[in-house]
């Protein structure tokens, strides 16, 4: 299956972020790709924090909830929409989502970030917890694609990639695709962005596809890119650095059977 990881520079105009992520979304469907992830905060890099509340949406109504099935729909291809604002019961709060679209365009799986960033080196800081409210619950979904595979994906965000009993948890129910929708910021992803995706990868024997944020804001923040996919041995299958883009890639069912049965680590765990 042809899948590709989106890499967007995301402003503060919610319509060129759109125009962007359409155009990007199209070039993966002229390339072949059954399934396109684009990054976290694809719709949104606010000036500040709190932005995102004034853009926050219901389920099943807005603006970006319908750009994302209506690509599906017209692309004929799976889309997952990096994260969007959605609406909490605390004014002060929104949960960041992914939703996942089927070709047919209805929304087939949604997951709120669970782990939230936090980060402060004297001179960077950052703290979701302040507008965003953590999600409690993994979320996998099944993608049947046109090789007779179903895929079992494992859904995450960012910070999440930090925390590995929650692929462990995806790769115990099955999954055999990790989703890595980012925005890290070029500080800490230069030192461990590359490190932890290979090592997700590694550890579950999973392909991991990851796109990210990559480059200079529109409101001062950098980001790493990097927006990549990692075969279930750990190679990078395809990556790129900086800027907007697309990276393709073909994920193997037959090449993840194969790492499991010469290295059938999940079958060895005792813990």
């Amino acid at each position: 299956m042809k899948v590709a990881a989106l890499q967007m520079v995301s402003g503060t105009q919610r319509s060129d972020n759109l125009a962007m992520a359409r155009r990007l979304l199209e070039q993966a469907a002229a390339a072949g790709a059954e399934l396109a992830v684009l990054p976290e905060y694809f719709c949104t890099m606010g000036l500040r924090d709190t932005d995102k509340l004034a853009w926050q949406e219901t389920p099943g109504d807005g603006i970006v909830q319908t750009f994302l099935a209506l690509a599906a729909q017209e692309l004929q291809m799976w889309v997952v929409g990096g994260t969007l604002p959605m609406q909490t019961a605390d004014p002060a709060r929104v949960r960041n989502t992914t939703l996942v679209y089927a070709p047919s365009g209805h929304c087939v799986a949604r997951y709120d970030k669970i782990h939230l960033f936090r980060f402060d080196n004297g001179h960077e800081h950052f703290d979701e917890g302040r507008v965003i409210e953590a999600g409690a619950t993994p979320v996998q979904f099944d993608l049947p694609s046109r090789t007779g595979h179903t895929w079992r994906i494992g859904l995450s965000v960012c910070y999440d990639l930090r925390f590995p009993e929650l692929y462990r948890l995806h790769a115990s129910a099955g999954a055999d695709l990790l989703l890595v929708p980012s925005a890290f910021t070029h500080t800490t992803g230069q030192a461990h962005w590359e490190l932890l995706l290979r090592a997700r990868a590694v550890e579950n024997l999973a392909y991991v596809l990851a796109p990210a944020q990559g480059g200079l804001h529109e409101n001062g923040r950098q980001t790493w890119g990097h927006s990549m996919l990692v075969d279930p041995w750990g190679l990078v299958v395809n990556a790129r650095a900086q800027g907007p883009g697309v990276v393709l890639g073909e994920l193997d069912a037959g090449r993840v059977r194969q790492v499991r049965a010469q290295l059938p680590a999940l079958e060895h765990r005792v813990l």
